[in-house]
C-alpha cells in the first residue's frame, strides 16, 4: 500500500550573501535561486530554464560557479554566496562590468548575470585567460543575442588584454 508521508518540516538555514548574513526558512525542495530571488530579494540572478541548461542562474558558492536552479538551498547552509549584485561597489561598476559595456557583451541582458559570475570565477582563478580558456569557462552560459565575440572581448579587456583575439 502506498502511504502518504507528511511534508518535510521547514528548516532555517543561514547564508552569507554578498557579505551580508541572511536566514531563510526552507523546505527540502527549495532551490538556491528561489532563496535568492524570493526570500532575500536579489533578483539579479535569473531563473531561465529551471533545468541547468542556460546558465543564467550562475552564482558563486564559496567562490565556485554553481547553477542556483539545481542547487538545493539546504546544501548552502553556512556557506558564502556571491551574486551579480555583489560585483559593483554601489553605483560604481567593476572592471568586468565596464568591459561588458565597452565591448557590447550584453544586449537583452538576461544571460548577463550568469555570464558575469562565470567570468568572475575564471578571472579570479586565471588573471590572463586565453580566448580558448574564456570560451571553456563560459560554455555553460547560453546567450541568444550577442554571438559571444563581445563577451569574450569583454573578458579579455577586463584581464588587461587586447580584445579582438577571438579564436
Amino acid at each position: 500500500m502506498n502511504e502518504l508521508r507528511p511534508p518535510a518540516k521547514p528548516r532555517v538555514i543561514t547564508l552569507t550573501v554578498n557579505g551580508e548574513y541572511h536566514e531563510a526558512t526552507v523546505r527540502p525542495r527549495h532551490m538556491l535561486v528561489e532563496v535568492l530571488r524570493e526570500m532575500i530579494g536579489l533578483t539579479g540572478t535569473k531563473d531561465g530554464c529551471a533545468s541547468g541548461t542556460c546558465g543564467s542562474c550562475t552564482v558563486l558558492l564559496d567562490d565556485r560557479p554553481v547553477l542556483a536552479c539545481l542547487t538545493l538551498a539546504l546544501e548552502c547552509d553556512g556557506r558564502n554566496v556571491r551574486t551579480v549584485e555583489g560585483l559593483a561597489d554601489g553605483e560604481n561598476l567593476n572592471t568586468l562590468q565596464e568591459a561588458f559595456l565597452d565591448q557590447g557583451g550584453t544586449q537583452c541582458g538576461f544571460c548577463t548575470p550568469g555570464v558575469l559570475m562565470s567570468a568572475t570565477a575564471l578571472l579570479e582563478a586565471n588573471a590572463k585567460p586565453s580566448p580558448a580558456e574564456i570560451k571553456k569557462a563560459l560554455e555553460g552560459n547560453l546567450c541568444r543575442c550577442t554571438g559571444y565575440n563581445g563577451i569574450v572581448d569583454a573578458v579579455l579587456q577586463a584581464s588587461g588584454q587586447s580584445p579582438g583575439q577571438v579564436e
